[in-house]
Parts: C-alpha cells; structure tokens; sequence
C-alpha cells in the first residue's frame, strides 16, 4: 500500500502488516528489514520501511494503573486520546503531551515527545519509569534506568530503531479539573516575545503562535499563549458543573485536498494579520477547556490537506539560548524575504535536556509549515544552514527532506546512537526510510 506520515510526503509503496500478537512480533522481527509504526503521526518518513511496516494499533490496551503513584501501563498502540478519555475524568492528566492526541504511547516514546511545558518539565522521558522492549534477536527486555539502562536511554528518541517498543509504564499527573487558565499575552517584535517568554518562566505552560509574514520593526510579533490547570475554585458555577469537560466534537473535516496555489505568501499573509488581531484582542485570563488550548487543530479533521496534493513539510530546529535571538531573526527574515508562507508557526521555550538522543536542548524551538514546491524546499535548505551556523539540531519526528549531510553536522551524538546501534545487533534488523536517507 501507500504510505506516508501526516505531511503526506513523501508517499511510498511499503508491505503494511498489522500483527495481533507479541509471537507474530518476534517471527517477523526475526527476518529483519523492518520498522514499527503508531497511528501515522510522524510527519515524515520516521515510521514507513518498503519492505516490511508493522502497523501497531492492535497493540492497544492500557494494562495497569496504580490510583497512589498515578503510573499506568499501556501497550505501545494505545493512543494518548484514549489515556486522557480513561483518567481525565478520575483527575489524571498527561505529563508532557504534543500538538495532538491523537498520537499512540509507543510512538511518544520512539520520539521523546515535548510540550508547552518543556522549560519546567521536560520531555516525555522525565515521565516514564520502565518500557518492555522486543530487539532484534526477537528477546523482550525490560528497561529502566537501572536495568538494561543503555537500551533505555537510545531507545527514548531513537525513533523505533533499537527494537519494537511493546509496553510502557508512565506517570500521570494530578489535575483538579479539565480547565486551563489561559493568559494570552499579544508582542510586537522577536525581542518582545522572548521576552515574554523569560518573564513568565514559572507559567506551567507556554508557546507562541508567530506572524513570520512581517519584517522590519514587526518581525516576530507573536501571540504568546500562558497557561495553567485551573483549581476548582478558579472556576464560575458552570464551570464547576462540568469539571472535566469533554473533548469537542469534529465539527470541521477538511473536504478534499486543496489546489496548491491556496496557500501563497498572500493568503498566509491576510490569515496572520486577522489571527493576530482576533486572537489577541482580549489580554484577559480566561478559563478554557483542555482540547481547546493543547489540541487546537484535532477539532478539525484531515486539516493536512490544505498543503495540497504533493503535501508539506515541517521544518523544526532547536536553537541553543546562547544564540537563539540572532539566529530566530535570520530565519524569520528569510522567511518573510521569500516567496513562502508559513501557515502554522510556532515558537516555545526548552528547558536543559540530557537524554542521549532526545531532541530539545536548553534555548527555543520553532515550527515551520511549507506546502511541498521547489522555493520551498530551496528555502528550507538555507534554514538548515543558519540552523547549523547557530549550533542548532532537527527534529526527526518532523523530518521528511532533511539530507544526511546536514543531519550529521547538526548532531555529534549521532556516532554513538549508531555505535550503539551496531552493539545491540538493531543495525540490519529495524530500519525506516528515514534511517537510510540519513545514513543512521
């Protein structure tokens, strides 16, 4: 079948298996050549293998919850959706969650998922206390940073490529309700919003929706998002009847995929001037329900094919703080000097990060979304090198059209991710498209 992640490129022709069972597991991982895939959300080629893809979704029941510690167990194709749905409503609340729910365990794992709240709380590894693992020879082994510790910290962002992750036991957090208390804080410029971002270094939660449209004294301007879980008695009466709200229903699908030309620097340029204006026209705290502020676009079904027929790609780079303002400034110029827009732009703040492969690093990270054409890709190449210039990395689970090259200059760690790789015996064994564009 055709095969491809959430940016729709690119599209290739993979053997997709879906097994039932850990035995059909370790008979398939034992021909080798393979690689697991969740639900489909890496946005490129992270979880495709031509040659033999194994679909996890069967894999998708939650095991165990401890109601003291709130550490659950779940196998590795249960999706973040369903852990909020089973614990939301008993006061539980995922530690670090991304942009959607809609993303399973085991892939959160593979990626070393981060949030709004990385500056404070980490990434998903801060959170996870053991994960049982299928390796190459097809042996299951539990990991924890005391037992088999290595396999442990290159599998948490090593994007599938150490062996098959079945199971996972995580920590939840305790919420009283479903309601976020939302600030949302309207900058003028890049130096504003950074430092908007250094003030509020205690806010729980942060990001910034960023206009890269502008230049001159605009560029940067920003709608930066503050946010908390919300007490029970920070909330109105109607509130308080319904402490753990639901998730709103899908009332948007996205119909068909769109032409190409209905994303250009003009349209993206009039939605960020209204967005700007409309969003941050109130500066008021006010309490919003959980899907609205951490899953804004799961209201809107198959939102990717506005990007078009040939897809988009996501650029993510991660820039350390030392030079993160001189080199956001020369991304976002390039930007904005281009023929591209950028529909969806986000910028957060990381905190320190020490996992061996994880992606974040002390400093800022931002998003960019470019339908597939040739300017875009040209541009992203030269955001690449200024990404490099300032010490910065890639995120692979955002990555579709990164070189091996750049890959390679941008992280030293990746010599001994694939030393460790050869140790373990994963080398021949779990490979996807995206590990043989970039030579790991």
């Amino acid at each position: 079948m055709k095969l491809k992640g959430w940016g729709n490129y690119p599209q290739l022709e993979a053997v997709v298996l879906s097994p039932d069972t850990q035995e059909d597991l370790k008979r398939l991982v034992q021909k080798g050549n393979l690689i697991a895939r969740g639900n489909g959300r890496a946005y490129g080629d992270s979880a495709v293998n031509e040659h033999l893809t194994l679909d996890m979704t069967r894999f998708n029941h939650i095991l165990e919850f401890n109601e003291d510690t709130g550490v659950v167990t779940a196998e590795a194709g249960v999706l973040l959706a369903d852990i909020i749905d089973v614990f939301l409503p008993r006061g539980w609340f995922p530690p670090v969650t991304p942009g959607t729910k809609f993303v399973t365990i085991g892939g959160m794992t593979a990626s070393d998922v981060h949030g709004k709240n990385h500056h404070l709380d980490g990434a998903f590894s801060s959170f996870i206390d053991w994960i049982e693992l299928l390796d190459g020879d097809g042996n299951v082994k539990k990991c924890s940073r005391r037992q088999n510790k290595e396999l442990f910290n290159w599998t948490i962002g090593g994007m599938g490529l150490t062996g098959i992750i079945l199971r996972i036991a995580f920590r939840l957090k305790r919420v009283e309700t479903g309601w976020i208390e939302q600030r949302i804080v309207r900058t003028q410029n890049l130096a504003d919003t950074m430092q908007v971002f250094e003030d509020n270094d205690a806010s729980p939660y942060s990001v910034a929706w960023i206009d890269c449209a502008t230049r001159g004294p605009k560029s940067g301007r920003s709608l930066v998002m503050l946010g908390s879980h919300a007490n029970q008695s920070d909330l109105s009466p109607e509130q308080r009847d319904d402490l753990f709200p639901k998730p709103r229903p899908r009332r948007l699908k996205v119909p068909f995929t769109f032409p190409g030309f209905v994303l250009n620097k003009y349209s993206v340029r009039i939605f960020n001037e209204a967005y700007y204006r409309w969003a941050g026209r109130s500066t008021q705290t006010q309490h919003v329900k959980w899907d609205g502020y951490f899953y804004p676009l799961d209201s809107i079904g198959d939102w990717n094919k506005i990007y078009g027929r040939k897809g988009f790609a996501q650029f993510q780079c991660a820039i350390p703080m030392s030079s993160a303002a001189s080199a956001l400034a020369e991304i976002l110029d390039a930007v904005s000097r281009s023929s591209q827009g950028s529909f969806l732009s986000v910028l957060k703040r990381f905190g320190p990060q020490d996992n061996p492969f994880s992606f974040p690093l002390d400093g800022y990270t931002l998003t960019l979304d470019f339908p597939i054409n040739k300017a875009s890709l040209r541009l992203m190449e030269k955001l690449d090198e200024i990404t490099l210039r300032h010490s910065g990395r890639f995120y692979l689970a955002k990555d579709s059209r990164m070189t091996a090259d750049v890959f390679h200059a941008s992280d030293p760690r990746i010599i001994k991710f694939v030393k460790a790789r050869d140790k373990m015996e994963a080398t021949s064994v779990f490979i996807s498209a995206q590990s043989e564009r970039l030579k790991f």
